[in-house]
């Protein structure tokens, strides 16, 4: 009934709420209600609420105001035992939250569209530009010091790729071994003859390599540099391919090729180059330099046009190297990139955990995200589909008929609990134990990369749950679960956790469908934290479904922390919520996204000289 009465409130003046003024309508609730537990003094998890005072403060954490929305929306805070507000300052803060989060006012943020990237190339992007500058089909950078993670999750975060010593002389060694592997006339297309002195010959082997391996046009001044290193080998007696090989070298160790360096024009904001555009749009979409096309573009001005900006990016999502994208952003978004090195079932156990298997479960979500991208599928079918991409190995786990080979093909799903990437064996073994499935990691995960509402780090010595299913105490892991979650410390995360997970204990350790638990039938239900219930996998997806807009929003932050190589700051609030409303007006389509980021602001602009 008191739920009742709150939506009823909510739907009826949610309007004169949400235009009201934070210092009279929902700071004095917060004060009454909120700031014992989340003031100044030992906020509980993290939340300080105390410091809020008007628009700018709450977007400058707003994934902080994101979970105190969703936990007064869903009556979980404050907690039963606490004074409660009345369904009309509930809906007041609701109200007034949702109209800030979800519809930013401008005016609160000048814009900004960040700092200009100094961004050196990760592992990834340095073998994929090799591949498509040289021709060579390697991977010289899995023998460079591992990259850094840093804001938003993703590798290629410009803060983190740092450049130690011995990564430059990594460089230096992988330059020489590239450059003679490399087929002549991939390097040096042109050769002197009677036509052609060999100075003339070398300067335009060199200006043309330096041009694409730089992403832009180069100065005279430095193509003569490279004409001295060239005349050096010469007059050592050098042959002519190694002479322009050895001036190549130079190349290859230089800053304008291992890093992205972008130039402010002036002390105000300003567009980016059209030579820099097109860096930053292969880099997104490719993790690699700009092809022939992409340069053609940027060297007639037009690529800012939004037609033929939108011409390039559905190109560029239908092309192969678009799987790099599934791969770098799929991949470490949901984090199943880890599970090479986070995962390991214990044998005995799980004997069919084979390396076989194991490769079909990392590939799995990945080619179901380059199909999105390459059909502009809704992005809604990674919380729901009635298919998926499968071989023989994965269909053998999953009981699928008719699967043969290594080959992944699309295979149709008459099982509706299966479907969706929270019921993909990557992410189900990388969220269990050893020896079991945990619903804590499973719920903890969709709350984290599904939705994008982490719950906080759990309090200091808190007892650890076992690590196999067995029952002990005469009691189930659901039943000692439960009896944990009555633990006060314990209770508000797990509260929102683990119902997440019990949806999912249908499936085992490795995702393989079970119907029982040490001889006692799944116990699958959930409650979610507004009182809705639910029973197994299929009915989870949907309650998933009934937040896709929350999803969506997630999902946005995410692409854009990919694509602009940084962590999200609090001035680009406006830009994400913006670009989530027109996703989901467009059935959440993939290019739409997109192309809303690289016709945004943040992608389109940098930061001048003056901050």
């Amino acid at each position: 009934m008191r739920r009742a009465r709150f939506v009823i409130l909510l739907l009826s003046a949610g309007t004169r709420a949400a235009a009201g003024d934070f210092a009279e309508d929902v700071r004095p609730v917060l004060e009454k209600f909120c700031f014992k537990c989340h003031g100044a003094d030992k906020p509980k998890g993290g939340v300080q609420l105390h410091r809020a005072d008007d628009l700018a403060a709450l977007y400058r954490a707003p994934g902080m105001w994101d979970r105190v929305l969703g936990e007064i929306r869903d009556e979980a805070m404050p907690p039963e035992t606490k004074p409660q507000p009345s369904a009309e300052e509930r809906q007041r803060v609701v109200a007034w939250l949702e109209k800030a989060l979800n519809d930013p006012d401008p005016a609160a943020l000048p814009p900004d569209p960040g700092p200009p990237v100094l961004h050196r190339l990760s592992r990834d992007e340095y073998n994929n530009t090799i591949r498509d500058l040289l021709g060579l089909d390697t991977r010289p950078a899995n023998e460079f010091p591992p990259d850094g993670g840093g804001g938003g999750g993703f590798d290629n975060t410009s803060a983190t790729l740092f450049t130690p010593p011995v990564l430059v002389e990594k460089y230096l060694a992988a330059a020489t071994k590239l450059l003679a592997a490399a087929r002549p006339e991939r390097v040096v297309p042109v050769r002197p003859g009677p036509a052609l002195a060999k100075a003339d010959a070398a300067r335009k082997n060199l200006a043309r390599f330096v041009a694409h391996a730089f992403r832009r046009p180069v100065e005279p001044a430095q193509i003569e540099l490279l004409m001295g290193l060239f005349a050096q080998a010469d007059q050592r007696g050098e042959p002519f391919d190694e002479a322009v090989r050895f001036a190549l070298r130079a190349v290859l160790v230089s800053p304008d090729f291992l890093f992205r360096i972008e130039t402010p024009r002036g002390e105000k904001a300003t567009p980016v180059s059209d030579w820099e555009l097109a860096s930053r749009l292969s880099y997104f979409l490719w993790s690699s330099m700009p092809d022939d096309e992409l340069f053609r573009v940027a060297h007639a001005g037009t690529l800012r046009q939004p037609a033929v900006l939108a011409a390039q990016v559905r190109r560029m999502l239908q092309d192969p190297k678009g799987r790099a994208f599934a791969e770098n952003f799929a991949g470490q978004w949901l984090r199943v990139d880890e599970l090479r090195t986070s995962a390991q079932p214990d044998a005995k156990v799980f004997p069919d955990y084979t390396p076989a298997l194991r490769d079909a479960m990392l590939a799995e979500p990945i080619e179901f995200f380059h199909a999105l991208m390459r059909e502009n599928g809704s992005l809604l079918r990674l919380l729901d589909a009635d298919y998926t991409y499968a071989n023989e190995p994965l269909a053998r786990l999953y009981g699928l008929d008719g699967v043969k080979g290594e080959k992944f093909r699309r295979v149709a799903l008459k099982d509706r609990n299966r479907g969706g990437v929270a019921t993909m064996g990557a992410v189900l073994t990388l969220t269990s134990y050893p020896r079991r499935s945990s619903p804590v990691l499973r719920g903890k995960w969709v709350l984290e990369q599904l939705l994008g509402t982490p719950p906080p780090p759990p309090p200091p010595l808190v007892k650890s749950l076992p690590r196999d299913d067995q029952p002990k105490d005469g009691l189930t892991l659901r039943q000692q679960l439960e009896k944990h979650r009555t633990e006060a410390n314990c209770a508000g995360c797990h509260k929102r956790m683990d119902p997440l997970g019990f949806g999912l204990e249908n499936f085992d350790a490795i995702g393989r469908w079970r119907a029982e638990i040490a001889g006692q039938p799944v116990d699958a239900t959930g409650e979610m934290v507004n009182g809705e219930k639910f029973s197994g996998p299929a009915e989870l997806k949907a309650q998933l479904l009934k937040r896709k807009d929350v999803f969506a929003r997630n999902v946005t932050e995410k692409m854009y922390a990919y694509a602009l190589n940084r962590g999200l700051e609090y001035y680009d609030v406006p830009t994400v919520r913006r670009t989530a409303k027109v996703l989901a007006a467009a059935d959440y389509r993939v290019d739409q996204l997109v192309l809303e980021i690289v016709q945004s602001y943040p992608f389109q602009n940098h930061r001048g000289t003056t901050p």
